[in-house]
């Protein structure tokens, strides 16, 4: 039997009918790329994958790699390569006796997973947008609701099934195949396989999600940026707060007062706990708001993760163009205010966002390949219709995202990156030899596509 006649799922080349549909008709971002496999394969199911790679050795093709197809730049579209499609791998199934999950990476870990979960009184730090599937959340590193304190989605990650360069299927896992089970933890699409299943420790579901939701107005940026890098060192882990410049009309506002029209700033802080008491104590740790009575409105209550996913889903629409950068950041707030506002001032249509992230890094990380964090996480998403802008709009958050990296950034996070038009550090220097050590043991080849970069000499080299 040829490596075509065994897969079982549906084979689409270059030149059928159904290719574009099959190329691009999974990735979010309406800006699509102009790049071309020479074949995309639907797998059936994970065996499919084995005969996907053995079907690329045999015809001489790189392999890349969909899941829930969110990367921003598309990175699983490659010229000439065939194209794994992973949507179909979405099983989830929970062992009561231990607490792990194995899901299939094309889940989606708030539509999907959380639910699932919720059903069985458990938890997994998933992430914010809901219809991001977990395998690519997963292996860049997964920075998900109470992660602050659950620590990245990664370091829950206790084993995973792996198919190899070589078209083996394996389980890696601290015991066995540990070199990939440590670059799966955050060599994002450096990652030399194709995984084909997560298993993931869970936690007990928290007993309450509470929020504090405030609105101000733009020209309050500074003060409540000051006032949040003064209290973020103090925060109970388990409070994130989240600053969000923001254009979308329905905001917080008290009776009475009226939207200002453009952008505004929405301070989103939420807490889980072991109860309603104690989360609304926590948050209290905010403090005083320096420009408290300024504010154009205040809500509080209580909240649940589907709830936050519905907001999410009206930040992040779906068939609009995205342009997205980021920086992690230990800029004083003096210094990044300003940056910020260069960013929040240009905000000129209805579902572009920017937002600051308290991180405030407590602990060392475990030894995984994610390795780069800082203070506070900034990201850009510039959301817009039209294919005529996509110069200027990626022009703009490419170099306002430069400026911070070039005043107390650290590096990036792989999730908000797209290394086609700006690259920076997203590995310790250490962390990154050491995955090229495992690539080229892993797949001497070069077969797994890997970075999507516009300067592969120029990876991981600090802005």
């Amino acid at each position: 039997m040829s490596a075509a006649e065994a897969v079982r799922g549906r084979l689409v080349r270059r030149g059928d009918a159904d290719y574009e549909e099959a190329r691009i008709g999974r990735v979010f971002n309406a800006r699509k790329p102009d790049r071309y496999p020479a074949a995309i394969l639907e797998v059936a199911d994970a065996d499919d994958v084995v005969a996907g790679v053995r079907l690329a050795i045999e015809h001489g093709w790189d392999v890349s790699v969909r899941s829930g197809g969110h990367s921003w730049a598309a990175w699983s579209v490659r010229d000439d390569a065939l194209l794994l499609d992973l949507g179909s791998l979405r099983s989830i199934e929970y062992d009561d006796a231990t607490g792990i999950v194995a899901a299939g990476p094309a889940t989606m870990g708030a539509l999907e997973l959380a639910p699932f979960l919720a059903e069985r009184g458990r938890a997994f730090p998933g992430g914010h947008c809901a219809t991001v599937g977990i395998g690519g959340y997963l292996l860049q590193g997964g920075q998900g609701w109470n992660g602050r304190a659950q620590g990245w989605a990664c370091e829950s990650v206790v084993a995973v099934d792996v198919v190899t360069a070589d078209g083996e299927h394996v389980r890696a896992d601290a015991g066995q195949n540990a070199d990939l089970y440590w670059a799966a933890r955050g060599a994002g699409p450096g990652f030399p396989g194709i995984v084909t299943r997560f298993h993931l420790q869970t936690y007990a579901l928290p007993e309450a999600m509470w929020h504090d939701t405030w609105t101000f107005r733009l020209d309050d940026a500074e003060a409540v940026i000051g006032w949040l890098h003064r209290v973020l060192p103090t925060l109970d882990r388990r409070v994130e707060p989240v600053m969000a410049a923001t254009r979308l009309p329905d905001v917080p506002l008290y009776d009475g007062v009226e939207h200002p029209g453009g952008t505004v700033l929405l301070l989103h802080a939420t807490c889980m706990a072991g109860s309603e008491e104690e989360a609304r104590n926590l948050l209290a740790g905010l403090g005083d708001c320096p420009v408290a009575g300024r504010e154009l409105g205040r809500a509080t209550g209580p909240t649940t993760v589907a709830d936050e996913s519905i907001a999410q889903t009206a930040q992040n629409p779906e068939g609009y163009r995205y342009a997205v950068d980021c920086a992690w950041t230990d800029a004083p707030a003096e210094v990044l205010a300003p940056l910020l506002l260069d960013i929040w001032r240009e905000l000129d249509t209805e579902h572009s966002f920017s937002i600051w992230y308290g991180w405030a890094p407590a602990r060392a990380l475990p030894d995984m390949a994610f390795s780069i964090e800082g203070n506070v996480y900034v990201a850009t998403y510039l959301i817009y219709p039209d294919a005529a802008d996509d110069g200027m709009y990626r022009e703009r958050v490419h170099s306002r995202t430069a400026a911070i990296a070039r005043a107390g950034g650290v590096g990036v996070y792989l999730g908000d990156t797209d290394f086609t038009a700006r690259q920076d550090r997203f590995l310790s220097p250490e962390h990154y030899a050491r995955l090229e050590e495992i690539r080229a043991r892993r797949d001497p080849a070069g077969r797994i596509s890997g970075y999507l970069t516009a300067d592969r000499e120029g990876l991981n080299i600090h802005a």
